[in-house]
């Protein structure tokens, strides 16, 4: 679990598409190169924080339709 104190003043970015609908997924670049990753309709739920490895392995997946298959 992430101290509060580390998400305080990040800022929270989301994908174009989600511009015009409600759920998504936001994420937040902290500071010493972790990656935070919320759902924005359940803010009472604690983020999700992974490294910035991580990350790149799964925008890398993302980005190659990885996971295309869902919905």
């Amino acid at each position: 679990m992430v101290a509060n104190s580390v998400l305080e003043g990040v800022i929270w970015r989301k994908a174009r598409a989600s511009e015009s609908a409600n759920g998504c997924l936001e994420v937040a670049f902290l500071g010493d190169g972790r990656v935070a990753i919320r759902d924005n309709e359940d803010l009472d739920n604690p983020p999700f924080v992974v490294t910035a490895h991580v990350w790149r392995c799964f925008m890398d997946g993302a980005q190659k339709g990885e996971f295309d298959a869902i919905g």
